[in-house]
C-alpha cells in the first residue's frame, strides 16, 4: 500500500517514470491470488505510459486487463485503449476495442438506463417528481453520474473511430450505428446518425444530409427536435424559406426552450419581411439562452434594418463584451456609429478592426471606410493612403478607382491618373467616359498624337457620341489638322437631336443606349447630388466583413479642358467629359445577411 500511495503521489506530480517504478515495486509485493488489486495497479501503469505517449507499452498494460474476460476493465481504460490503437493507426484493433468498450459491465450499471445517461434528456424537465418517487439518495446520484460518464466515453469513442474503421467514412458510421443498436444503445446510435448527417454537411452533400435527418420525423420528440433544427438550417441555406420555417416550427413545438430553433424561426420571418415578429422571436431566444450569439447578432441586424440604431448598438455592445475580438461585431459597431454621425467612434472601431491581433488588416472594405472617414474630416493625405491600400487588395472597386483617378487629376498628376481610368475602362468596357478621361489626360500632358489616336478609336467604336466628335474637332485645331468632316458629322448629329426634341446639349442620338448622358468637365462622378464634389459612393461588399459604403468629396473641381473652340462657325463651347452618374456594379444585395444558426451535433 505504501508503494501504491507513493506511485499515486508521483502520478499527481506528473513524474511518470517514478510513478511507474513505484507501481511495479508494489506489483512485485502483491501475491498472485489478489487479482483485483494487481489489475488496478496495472491499469495505473498503463495510464502513466499513456501520459508519456508510449502507446505500445500502454497497450501491453491495458491488454493484461483483458486476460480474464475484461471484468476488470472500466470505461476510462477502454477509451484510453481505443486512443492508443487510434494513435498507432490500427483499424482492426480499433473495431475490437470499441466492441470491448460496449461490452463493459460494471457494478451498479447492470441496468443501463439511456434516459439517465443523457445530460440533455428532456424527461427530467417533464417529470419534476421523478427524483422524489425513485429516491434522491447519494447512491442513486452516484449511479446516474457513472452512467453519464459511461455515455460520454462511448459517444466520444464512436465519433473517433467512425470515419476510420471502414473503407469509407459513411460505411464506418453505418458500422458504428449498427454496433450501438445491437448492444443496447439505440439512443447513442440515433445521435451518431445526426453526426453522420453533420459529416455530409461538412462535405456540402446537402441532399444526403437531408435524407438522413428526415428519418427522425417519427422518432422520439427530443431527437426529432434536434433533427428538425438541422433541417431548418439546411433549407435556410438553400433559400427554401418555406421548408425552413416548417421544420423550425416543428422544432419549436417539440421543445419551446430550444434557442437554436427559435433563431431559425426568426431568420425565416426576417426573410419574409416580418421584422417586428422576427425581433420578438430573437428576444425570446435570448430569454431562453442569454449567451445565444446568433440571436443577439440577428437582433442587432433587424434593429438596424428598421432604423432603431440605438437598440442595435446595445445588442452589438453586449455581443462585443462576450466575443471581444469578433470582426463582424466590430464592423457593425463602426457602421452604426457612422450612421449616427459619431465619426470619431466609427473611426475607432474601424481602426481596431485592422490593428487588433485577430483583426483583418487587409480587408479592402474596412480600409475604404477609413478612407471615407478621413475624407469627411478633410484629411485628404490619409484618405489617399487608405484608398490606395484598399486598391492594392481589391483592384476592381470602381469607387476607389474613381476617387484615386480624380485625386491625381486634381493634383495635376495626369500620368499617374491614366492607369486608374484605364483600369476602369477594362472593368466597364461599354462605358465611353473612362476612355475619354484617359484621352483627356494624354491631351493635358501634351501627348497630342496619343490623345488623337485614342479619340479616333473611340469615334470608330461609338460614331454617334457627340462629345467625342467635339474633342476631335478641338484637338485637330490644336494640331493644325483638317476637321471639316468631323464638323459636318457634328452638325448632322445635332440636327437629328433637334428633330427628336432633345436639344443640342444632349450627349447621344436616339440610337445610342438610353443611359448615355451629357458630357462636360469632370465635376461629379457618383450620385451627382452636389455639383462640385465627388459625391457619396456606395461600395460593393468586399472580403469577410463586407463593405457597407464608402463616400467622400474632392472639394475642388477637376476641369482639365476649359478650352473654347476657336475659328469659323459658332458652336457650343467644347468641354471635357462630365459623368453625372456612375452605375457601380453591386456585389451583394442590399438586404443584410443573417448569421445562420449552426447545426446541432
Amino acid at each position: 500500500r505504501f508503494r501504491v500511495n507513493m506511485g499515486n503521489i508521483y502520478f499527481k506530480q506528473e513524474k511518470w517514470t517514478a510513478a511507474i517504478k513505484m507501481y511495479r515495486m508494489a506489483l512485485d509485493q502483491i501475491p498472485n491470488n489478489v487479482q483485483a488489486i494487481r489489475f488496478k495497479i496495472m491499469r495505473n501503469i498503463g495510464h502513466a505510459f499513456f501520459k508519456m505517449h508510449q502507446f505500445p507499452d500502454a497497450i501491453d498494460s491495458y491488454e493484461n486487463l483483458l486476460a480474464h474476460g475484461g471484468q476488470h476493465l472500466d470505461f476510462m481504460t477502454g477509451f484510453n485503449l481505443i486512443l492508443c490503437y487510434y494513435a498507432l493507426g490500427d483499424k482492426e484493433k480499433m473495431k475490437a476495442g470499441f466492441l470491448k468498450l460496449l461490452n463493459i459491465e460494471q457494478v451498479g450499471l447492470e441496468d443501463f438506463d439511456e434516459e439517465e445517461m443523457d445530460l440533455e434528456s428532456p424527461s427530467h424537465v417533464k417529470d419534476p417528481n421523478r427524483n422524489i418517487t425513485e429516491g434522491d439518495d447519494a447512491l442513486r446520484e452516484d449511479v446516474k453520474r457513472r452512467q453519464r460518464e459511461a455515455a460520454r466515453f462511448i459517444v466520444n469513442a464512436a465519433n473517433l473511430v467512425a470515419p476510420l474503421v471502414d473503407k469509407t467514412p459513411v460505411a464506418g458510421y453505418d458500422w458504428v450505428i449498427d454496433s450501438l443498436n445491437n448492444h443496447g444503445f439505440p439512443r447513442i446510435g440515433s445521435e451518431m446518425e445526426i453526426a453522420k448527417a453533420s459529416y455530409f454537411l461538412k462535405r456540402k452533400e446537402f441532399d444526403q444530409a437531408i435524407v438522413v435527418l428526415k428519418k427522425f420525423e417519427r422518432k422520439e420528440p427530443s431527437l426529432m427536435a434536434c433533427a428538425a433544427t438541422n433541417l431548418s438550417f439546411l433549407y435556410f441555406l438553400e433559400a427554401e424559406h418555406g421548408s425552413a420555417e416548417k421544420y423550425a416550427d416543428m422544432a419549436v413545438k417539440a421543445d419551446r426552450y430550444n434557442a437554436r430553433a427559435l433563431v431559425n424561426k426568426g431568420n425565416c420571418m426576417f426573410m419574409n419581411d416580418e421584422f417586428e415578429r422576427s425581433k420578438e422571436v430573437y428576444l425570446e431566444a435570448i430569454g431562453v439562452s442569454a449567451d445565444c450569439l446568433e440571436a443577439i447578432y440577428n437582433l442587432g441586424l433587424v434593429n438596424m434594418h428598421i432604423g432603431k440604431y440605438q437598440e442595435a448598438l446595445l445588442a452589438f455592445d453586449k455581443l462585443h463584451s462576450i466575443t471581444h475580438v469578433n470582426c463582424e461585431v466590430m464592423w457593425q459597431l463602426g457602421d452604426i456609429h457612422e450612421k449616427l454621425g459619431n465619426n470619431a467612434k466609427a473611426h475607432e472601431w474601424f481602426s481596431l478592426l485592422i490593428t487588433s491581433p485577430k483583426g483583418r488588416p487587409t480587408d479592402p472594405g474596412v480600409l475604404a471606410r477609413l478612407a471615407n472617414l478621413f475624407n469627411k474630416a478633410g484629411d485628404e493625405t490619409q484618405a489617399f493612403h487608405y484608398h490606395l491600400e484598399s486598391y492594392k487588395y481589391w483592384p476592381v472597386d470602381m469607387n476607389v478607382i474613381t476617387w484615386l483617378g480624380i485625386y491625381y487629376v486634381k493634383q495635376e498628376m495626369y500620368e499617374a491618373a491614366i492607369p486608374f481610368f484605364a483600369r476602369a475602362a477594362q472593368i466597364e468596357p461599354n462605358e465611353v467616359k473612362w476612355r475619354l478621361m484617359v484621352a483627356s489626360c494624354f491631351r493635358r500632358m501634351g501627348s497630342y498624337p496619343q490623345a488623337l489616336k485614342l479619340y479616333e478609336d473611340i469615334h470608330r467604336l461609338h460614331p454617334n457620341d457627340i462629345e467625342c466628335v467635339r474633342y476631335l474637332i478641338t484637338i485637330c485645331k490644336e494640331m493644325k489638322q483638317k476637321y471639316d468632316h468631323y464638323a459636318a458629322h457634328l452638325r448632322k448629329l445635332e440636327r437629328i437631336q433637334e428633330v427628336q426634341g432633345m436639344g443640342p446639349e444632349s450627349r447621344a442620338v436616339p440610337s445610342a443606349p438610353p443611359r448615355v448622358q451629357r458630357m462636360g468637365t469632370v465635376t461629379a462622378i457618383g450620385d451627382g447630388d452636389d455639383g462640385g464634389e465627388l459625391g457619396a459612393y456606395k461600395r460593393p461588399e468586399a472580403s469577410g466583413v463586407g463593405g457597407k459604403g464608402i463616400g467622400g468629396s474632392m472639394r475642388d473641381r477637376y476641369d482639365p479642358d476649359e478650352d473654347e473652340q476657336g475659328g469659323g462657325e459658332a458652336q457650343p463651347p467644347v468641354e471635357l467629359y462630365e459623368a453625372q452618374e456612375v452605375e457601380v456594379q453591386k456585389k451583394a444585395a442590399p438586404k443584410r445577411r443573417l448569421a445562420p444558426q449552426a447545426q446541432e451535433q
